[in-house]
Order: structure tokens, then C-alpha cells, then sequence
């Protein structure tokens, strides 16, 4: 049998299953339940946070209310007879649209309704979206429509004000890093707490794409999932070489931070993909340092919580906020310098000095008194 993507084969059948949008879950099946169910939706928000998953279990929890599983199949294979799925960005034209709403006015054929689902409907041209206002305006009493887009700000304001608007947020990272720590055991696979933590971070609040880079990692064929074999999938900074940069930073040691950034970029690490793991790496020593080691504001394993937590009481708050800063102002500026690498040495060894720059300006802030009263 040829292969399913993750994303496809363990896709949510249920509102139970859909993960980080329960509150879209709960209010949609008591719609159902109390029979309040609107006749047009919005579904809006980023890639991979479960809008067409849940634009189907609607449609199948509307029209399959015994759960017949070729009924279940049909629809969540868009198959189905009476739920239409449309790709906007595929069918941009009026005349598209015109055949779908003169097909609107005919009953469905099995189940209670006939439910359109139009995928990133933004992508309507303006004519067709004036096509699709007169039938929402006055739409026939067995025609439901789901609109999903990712884009809300280009859905016209006459079609939104027509439709229950849902916003699907952003994933948390806890959220995937849990579910895809279940996907990887059903799978036969097993993966370290930190590696799952990673990818979970990796998918930016889109489960898609934190399957998608799990996907990438099974197809390497290894048992045991590890960091490792993440950063040499898609040449992220080794996390323990970029451990020992801090601590050079933390040490104040320049020569250390130079050969530590020398031994990164020699394994084909670029100075933008650097500067921005440590971005990361410093946010979450500047949170950890002020909110403590139990906070929820970071996203890491128990264990690599407490081992930056203790490296995080090595630095003090203004000192890594002014890393920070460092650290994207390089960033961007590197882009189009003519000499990125000599830039990138530069803020590293800049870093290095970050405590000794705050012990002069403090002195001269002082007019000299923290040498007088020595």
C-alpha cells in the first residue's frame, strides 16, 4: 500500500480528537445539539490548525448522525455526495461559483443538508465573491456553507458579516508536543522528551507542519528519534555546541565564544540560522530567569528545564535582554553585508564583552564614585 502522510492518516474524526481548539469544538456541537445551527461559518487562522478537519467533522456530525462509515468516509475523503468541498485557489472564476449556487437549490440526496466547504475562499475573485453574497443572503433552508481561509482580512466585509466567525488560535507547543509523543508510539517509533519538545516548537503553533517535519524523521528509517538526527535532517546548530557558545558568553571568555561560533559554522550553519537559535536559546534564559524554573512560558523537557534554568542564574536580566537585541540587529543586518562573517564575529565577541561594557557604563553613569569608594 503506498504510504499516508501522518497529517492525512491520523487527521481527527471527532471534536473530541481535534487538538488546541476545544472551545470551536464544544460551541459547535452544542450548535448541533440544540439545533442552532447557523447557515454560513468562517473559519480563520494560520496552516495546520485544524480548519478543514473541523469543517468536515461539522459536516459529518450535521449529516451522519449514526456514523455510518461509508457515510464517514465518503465525507472525510471529500468524496461525498452531499458535503462539496471547493479549493478556492483552484477556482478562482464567477462561472464556478455560478454553478455552484445553481446547484445549491437542489435537496440533498441522503443526508439533511448540503454543505459547501470552500478552502482559502480569500482566494475568490471579487466577482465571484458578489455571486456568492446573493445565495448567503437568502440561502435555501437546506444549504449550509463553511468558509476556511487563512486570510480573513481579505474576505469581504458584506460575506463575513453573513457568517459565524470562528478563530482558530495557534497550537501551544505542549498541546503538539503531546500529541505527537502519542503518534510516535502508535507508529513503533521512540523519540527523546527534548526532540518532541523541538518539533512541537519547530511547527509554530501548525500541527501540519510539525507532523510533516516527524514525517521527515521516520522516513530516515531509525527506531530511536533523537535530536541529532533532527539537526542533521534540517542543519539546525547542534544544541550542545550551541550550549558551549553560551557559556563562553556566560564566562566572558571571547577566544571561546570565537572557536565555539568557528566549530558551528564549519558544520554548515549559516550566521542568520546562528544568531536565531540563539535568540531562542536567550529568550528562554531571560524568562527563566525572571519567572523561575517552574514557569509555563518556555517549552522545554524537565531535564532541559532545569539544566537552563541553572544557566540562566549566570546571566542577569538587562544583560541577556540586551543580547537579545544584539543578537536580531545582527541578524537582519548580516542579510546584506558584504562581510556577514566579520559581522558575526564581532556580535559574538560583543556578547562576550556584554558584562564588562555594563561594568564601564555603570562606572561612568557613577561619575567615578564605585572607583572612589574602592
Amino acid at each position: 500500500m503506498a504510504y499516508t502522510a501522518l497529517a492525512r492518516k491520523h487527521r481527527s474524526r471527532t471534536f473530541d480528537q481535534v487538538v488546541g481548539q476545544s472551545p470551536i469544538a464544544k460551541t459547535l456541537k452544542a450548535a448541533i445539539d440544540s439545533d442552532r445551527v447557523h447557515h454560513a461559518y468562517l473559519f480563520t487562522g494560520t496552516r495546520g490548525v485544524g480548519k478543514t478537519s473541523m469543517a468536515r467533522i461539522f459536516a459529518n456530525e450535521l449529516n451522519n448522525p449514526d456514523y455510518k462509515d461509508d457515510i464517514a468516509a465518503a465525507i472525510f475523503a471529500g468524496q461525498d455526495t452531499d458535503v462539496i468541498e471547493i479549493d478556492a485557489a483552484s477556482n478562482t472564476g464567477v462561472d464556478h461559483t455560478r454553478e455552484l449556487i445553481a446547484n445549491s437549490a437542489y435537496r440533498p440526496m441522503r443526508g439533511r443538508y448540503k454543505v459547501y466547504i470552500i478552502d482559502e475562499v480569500h482566494m475568490l475573485s471579487m466577482q465571484a465573491f458578489n455571486a456568492l453574497l446573493k445565495t448567503m443572503e437568502e440561502p435555501p433552508e437546506h444549504v449550509k456553507f463553511i468558509l476556511c481561509t487563512t486570510e480573513s482580512h481579505k474576505v469581504p466585509a458584506t460575506i463575513q458579516s453573513r457568517c459565524q466567525r470562528f478563530d482558530f488560535r495557534n497550537i501551544p507547543v505542549g498541546s503538539i508536543a503531546e500529541h505527537l509523543k502519542s503518534l510516535v508510539e502508535s507508529e513503533g517509533f521512540q523519540a527523546d522528551d527534548e526532540l518532541v519538545f523541538t518539533l512541537a516548537r519547530l511547527g509554530n503553533g501548525s500541527m501540519r507542519d510539525a507532523l510533516s517535519l516527524l514525517d521527515r524523521l521516520l522516513a530516515s528509517g531509525e527506531k530511536k528519534l533523537t535530536t541529532t538526527l533532527l539537526e542533521e535532517l534540517l542543519g539546525l546548530p547542534d544544541r550542545d555546541l550551541l550550549s558551549a557558545l553560551i557559556d563562553a558568553i556566560a564566562d566572558g571568555d571571547p577566544k571561546a565564544v570565537l572557536q565555539s561560533t568557528g566549530t558551528l559554522m564549519n558544520k554548515g550553519i549559516s550566521g542568520e540560522q546562528l544568531l536565531g537559535s540563539l535568540l531562542e536559546r536567550f529568550r528562554d534564559l531571560m524568562v527563566l530567569g525572571s519567572c523561575g524554573q517552574d514557569t509555563d512560558l518556555v517549552d522545554l523537557s524537565d531535564e532541559a528545564r532545569k539544566t537552563e534554568y541553572e544557566r540562566a542564574r549566570r546571566f542577569d536580566a538587562p544583560g541577556v535582554v540586551h543580547m537579545i537585541a544584539l543578537c536580531e540587529s545582527v541578524q537582519r543586518a548580516i542579510k546584506s553585508s558584504p562581510a556577514p562573517r566579520a559581522l558575526l564575529d564581532a556580535c559574538m565577541v560583543r556578547l562576550a564583552m556584554t558584562e564588562k561594557i555594563a561594568d564601564v557604563a555603570a562606572f561612568v553613569a557613577s561619575g567615578g564614585n564605585t572607583l572612589k569608594k574602592a
